[in-house]
């Protein structure tokens, strides 16, 4: 069985944890909420496993409204499928869908629905990620090829989303010192 939960992406000075949506919860190695390698730049991920005390919209929205800079989650299912959802401050938002055929199967929606949102989708996640001062070499065809390829571990892939949207790539902190 894959995790199921969710990953807070976003970049603060302080740990994203501290932020009061999350009511004061702590690491927790033993499987509740981890923190993955930081990224430069204040960008960081927590892995939250299960859900959130209430709707994904709200944590993000005050999440990016604490932070001041974007965020985005990605809600994971089995570690199969995952939604994808960013916003900025300002309100623009995109969400996209990650392992399209899994999540075409779990929506009964046809694949080929999914699959033609994904450029308008790519194009709004560049955006997203422009605002955050990143991703000026990206291309959309590449965040479409991306949004449209398979892991086995979609979680993977959402970290792979955001390396090609031009986010510095997370690094071990005890490697660095």
């Amino acid at each position: 069985m894959g995790f199921s939960g969710e990953l807070v992406f976003g970049r603060s000075e302080r740990p994203l944890i501290e932020a009061p949506v999350f009511g004061g919860a702590q690491e927790d190695d033993e499987g509740g909420i981890t923190a993955w390698w930081p990224r430069p730049g204040g960008w960081q991920m927590w892995q939250f496993h299960g859900t959130f005390p209430g709707r994904t919209e709200d944590v993000l929205r005050a999440v990016v409204e604490w932070t001041g800079a974007p965020a985005c989650v990605a809600s994971v299912h089995d570690s199969d499928v995952a939604l994808v959802s960013g916003l900025q401050p300002g309100g623009d938002e995109w969400d996209a869908w990650l392992n399209l055929r899994i999540a075409a199967e779990m929506l009964d929606r046809p694949l080929a629905e999914l699959k033609a949102s994904v450029p308008a989708d790519a194009r709004r996640a560049l955006a997203w990620a422009r605002s955050a001062g990143i991703g000026d070499g990206a291309a959309a065809t590449t965040i479409e090829e991306v949004m449209r390829s398979h892991e086995t571990f979609v979680e993977e892939l959402f970290d792979t989303l955001l390396d090609r949207l031009g986010f510095p790539a997370a690094s071990d902190p005890e490697a660095d010192g």
